[in-house]
């Protein structure tokens, strides 16, 4: 019987502390949990990638380009008379141009187209059909078989070394001998009797030259 008391004495302290454990665990304020800071994460570097399409696994494939030909730019063509303006030993003659081609060594004599000169054949017409005033009383009488009808020459000291052509013949011009025209017999003796280097000119346009029998 006093076992049995004890026990229950016992039991009722149990709970009657329990009861004022819990009723102070319920005044007191829960403690806070712990807060740990995370460390700040390193940077991130972002490179940029060539997105390639292929079979994943494939070694990237890198597209080629081929070069872009450029159009060959022509240059514009260069006119004759810019040509011939750039060549200064281009000359014009009759409206073509001319050019040396040779020297000659000739015996030069001069005439006019008088009787005291022609004689008989004094008619103010030369041997190629043309008047003695052609190109301005300034032409030449020649050997045909050595410069033909038409030929180009200057002649040192005649005509201020203009270009004059070939449109007589002399009984006696023979051989290597030229007669320059002068429109007086009185000029004509003043040139006397000469030994010169004359200049022999063709055309440089390619074309034939004029047959000076047709040109008047």
């Amino acid at each position: 019987m006093a076992t049995r008391l004890a026990i229950q004495a016992t039991v009722v302290a149990l709970v009657a502390g329990s009861a004022i454990l819990t009723k102070e665990l319920g005044k007191r304020p829960m403690p806070l949990a712990a807060v740990r800071l995370a460390p700040t994460p390193a940077p991130v570097t972002i490179r940029p990638v060539n997105l390639v399409l292929g079979a994943p696994g494939d070694p990237e494939v890198v597209p080629e380009t081929s070069p872009v030909a450029e159009p060959a730019v022509e240059p514009a063509p260069v006119s004759d008379s810019l040509r011939y303006a750039s060549d200064p030993a281009i000359r014009w003659f009759n409206g073509r141009p001319v050019r040396p081609a040779r020297t000659v060594q000739m015996v030069v004599t001069a005439y006019s187209p008088d009787a005291r000169s022609c004689g008989e054949f004094a008619d103010g017409i030369t041997a190629t059909l043309h008047s003695v005033e052609t190109n301005g009383h300034a032409l030449v009488a020649a050997d045909p078989t050595v410069l033909p009808y038409g030929s180009l020459l200057t002649v040192p000291g005649y005509d201020d070394n203009h270009i004059v052509p070939v449109l007589d013949c002399g009984g006696a011009i023979k051989g290597k001998r030229l007669d320059v025209l002068y429109p007086s017999h009185e000029r004509a003796r003043e040139w006397g009797r000469q030994k010169l280097r004359v200049t022999v000119w063709e055309y440089a346009d390619g074309k034939p030259a004029d047959d000076p029998r047709k040109v008047r």
